[in-house]
């Protein structure tokens, strides 16, 4: 499942992308303030960004200078109202992967996303499409597991929450963390659905695999 950020600062907008990305197999988080969307997009894992470049905080354009001044690689398609080349011109030259003026049919930015996603695909190395740590191997292509000899058939949800953790080996991930990237939507911070399923995952997994920080959240062994 593509997990895709949105930084947006119309709340209509941001809806409206929200119910038709999910609608069509995506997972979505927004933010509308540049500087916690630069923040978030550095500290999770997305799959792609959709950015505006009016935005309270820090501009789309910092925004995306930031990220690509850091190492970030993920596709970037800016959303923009600004319709002059200057702006294009810019926002190719910072490091856009492509460029939708406002308004859009939604059709046709769907249409760039998945094609930007067939893209970042293809230009991954094979072999770094298999997450391995310890005796689990996560097969990215397939969705495969396999624990020592054996496979293992994981949900959507596991599986995600799985990949999130092998690709943070000894990093303490918080639940809402855990929330915010595998669920992609507004969570009740009381719920006990990150545990609920690190449970599951321990069954599957192992138990050894995934400790508790008490107080701070989940680590992967190493």
């Amino acid at each position: 499942m593509n997990r895709i950020l949105i930084v947006e600062d119309e709340p209509r907008i941001t809806a409206f992308l929200e119910k038709g990305l999910q609608a069509n197999g995506f997972t979505t988080t927004a933010v509308r303030d540049g500087k916690e969307a630069a923040q978030m997009a550095l500290d999770s894992e997305f799959d792609l960004i959709l950015l505006d470049l009016g935005l309270p905080g820090k501009d789309g354009l910092t925004v995306l200078e930031e990220l690509r001044g850091q190492g970030a690689h993920l596709p970037i398609i800016i959303l923009t109202a600004k319709d002059d080349v200057d702006n294009k011109v810019a926002g190719f030259e910072t490091g856009a992967d492509d460029y939708v003026t406002k308004p859009f049919r939604f059709e046709e930015l769907l249409a760039r996303i998945r094609a930007r996603l067939r893209t970042s695909t293809a230009a991954v190395n094979s072999s770094e499409m298999v997450l391995r740590l310890r005796n689990v191997a996560l097969d990215l292509r397939t969705r495969r597991v396999q624990v020592g000899d054996r496979y293992i058939d994981l949900s959507a949800r596991e599986f995600t929450l799985a990949e999130t953790f092998l690709r943070h080996p000894g990093q303490v991930l918080s639940r809402e963390q855990l929330l915010n990237h595998v669920w992609g939507y507004d969570y009740d911070p009381g719920s006990n659905i990150v545990d609920v399923y690190v449970g599951y995952l321990r069954k599957k997994l192992g138990d050894d695999l995934i400790e508790t920080v008490r107080g701070m959240g989940y680590r992967c062994r190493t």
